[in-house]
């Protein structure tokens, strides 16, 4: 298992925005002239390749871009940060956000593939394990990528184009002239490199590491997207029956998001920040919460920002049942018990922090940001079940998480109760995975993927996008702003890139 004394001290990344602007030319923190000649060198080339993951414009960009767009959040007043365009969905071509990802999602996959390129099928278990690490960093910022860039796979069955595939065997000609490919075969690329790096990977690793699980929980996630709902429970039951995981108990779980992810049975996969890697202002917490390291909130900017909101939307769904657990991860500011509002916007919006990315092993905004747990492989088993037509086993996954957060007698839904409230089994379960991974990146795929449409009923600043003081914005699955525009720098350099609509 990797040390993560040896992250700090032996990985020094090259980052620079010189090196960010070859287009798909990522570097390592190795002298190219000796790169990957032996297991040592590729071990530490593969450290660095996680490490890219833990920048700021890659970890803070990405989360804006997946997270921002959906109706659990508010933003409570306006910013000049391209974070604000994300939110309100007012995408530009030269997006900043959109750009950081862009570049180091690729510098990502270039420096994986020349891990890749370097090892053959048939090395050691130590070499193979490190091989199927790089193929699941690569499959894994593709699927991220396409997410962003394109269509949701089930509108016109993934033939609409999707985003460049960027492999080893590629020629520096090619990777500077490479079109984009359609959705359906960057899902195709995606999971052969998962299939291939969970055949390879047959050492055990912590969460922040990829493993053979880890590859199937993502396969889980990727099927479910294309709606391939038989392959997705083969998946989640590979990864739930593994025995590698389990949920947080009921007492465990309200710490989820404090503990060190090393310690938490429930993670999968994270992006593993230490101590002495807290972002500070620049972290993703700062901008959902503001106050000090025992979860009392304070006004905005004495330890982060404290601009962006859960949604007086998402708030009144979860408060619904009182005793629900997942409460805790809000952490509305009060003043002598009356709750403050951000008089910046009318009408007012209310001041529900967030705290999911704070105050990780007892420092404010420091937080190692989950990308997939064992929660959602129960929601994806769940969803696909409902979508095959088994209402009562997908009821039954569902359960199981309402109970973990607290939840008991009616607050559990039986298929005769659903009916009575004139819900699908789908219904639920879309409900639910919007109480449990709120924040988590989740919630506008779910709506899209799904043909439905994220619905802003509240204050925020997506109002000034309407009649003045009309809060009602409704973004629809077909409507264009979906997607981000493919960054105009990279079109520049590449003119096959065709820009979305």
């Amino acid at each position: 298992m990797y040390k993560y004394k040896s992250i700090i001290l032996t990985v020094t990344l090259a980052l620079s925005l010189t090196a960010c602007k070859k287009n798909f030319e990522p570097s390592t923190a190795i002298d190219e002239n000796s790169a990957l000649t032996n297991a040592a060198d590729i071990e530490t080339a593969t450290i660095g390749t996680y490490a890219v993951l833990r920048n700021p414009s890659y970890v803070r960009s990405s989360h804006f871009l997946m997270e921002y767009p959906t109706d659990e959040i508010a933003q409570g007043q306006n910013s000049s940060d391209d974070l604000s365009r994300a939110y309100r969905y007012n995408h530009i071509t030269t997006s900043g956000h959109a750009t950081n990802f862009w570049v180091q999602a690729y510098f990502v996959i270039g420096a994986a593939n020349k891990i890749i390129a370097a090892i053959p099928d048939n090395s050691s278990a130590d070499l193979r394990q490190l091989k199927g690490e790089n193929l699941f960093l690569r499959a894994m910022m593709h699927f991220n990528l396409v997410r962003v860039f394109r269509r949701p796979y089930p509108q016109n069955s993934g033939d609409n184009p999707g985003v460049p595939i960027l492999k080893e065997d590629l020629t520096e000609e090619q990777k500077l002239t490479i079109a984009r490919s359609k959705v359906k075969d960057v899902y195709a690329s995606v999971i052969a490199d998962l299939t291939s790096a969970a055949d390879m990977m047959t050492l055990p690793k912590a969460n922040p590491f990829a493993s053979k699980q880890v590859a199937n929980a993502l396969l889980s996630r990727v099927y479910l997207y294309m709606e391939n709902n038989a392959k997705a429970i083969e998946f989640a039951d590979k990864v739930i029956n593994s025995g590698n995981y389990t949920l947080l108990s009921q007492s465990e779980y309200p710490n989820y998001f404090k503990m060190a992810p090393e310690g938490n049975s429930e993670t999968i996969f994270c992006i593993r920040h230490t101590k002495t890697e807290d972002q500070d202002f620049s972290a993703i917490g700062s901008m959902y919460y503001s106050g000090d390291a025992n979860g009392n909130p304070a006004g905005q900017a004495q330890s982060g920002w404290g601009e962006i909101y859960a949604s007086k939307k998402y708030y009144d769904f979860l408060s619904i049942n009182p005793t629900d657990k997942r409460q805790v991860f809000l952490s509305p500011y009060r003043i002598n018990g009356v709750l403050q509002y951000n008089t910046r916007l009318t009408p007012n919006t209310p001041m529900y922090y967030m705290n999911k990315y704070n105050l990780q092993e007892g420092i404010i905004n420091l937080s190692s940001p989950v990308y997939i747990r064992l929660a959602e492989l129960y929601l994806i088993r769940a969803e696909a079940n409902a979508k095959l037509g088994n209402a009562q086993l997908a009821l039954d996954d569902v359960n199981l998480i309402r109970q973990r957060a607290g939840l008991s007698g009616t607050a559990l839904h039986t298929v005769a109760s659903i009916a009575l409230s004139s819900k699908s089994a789908l219904d639920v379960v879309l409900e639910e995975r919007w109480l449990e991974l709120a924040f988590e990146g989740h919630r506008a795929y779910d709506l899209f993927r799904n043909g439905r449409s994220v619905v802003r009923n509240y204050p925020g600043t997506h109002a000034l996008n309407v009649t003045p003081n009309n809060i009602n914005q409704t973004i629809t699955a077909a409507d264009n702003r979906v997607v981000f525009f493919i960054p105009e720098s990279e079109r520049a350099k590449n003119p096959n890139l065709t820009q979305n609509p």
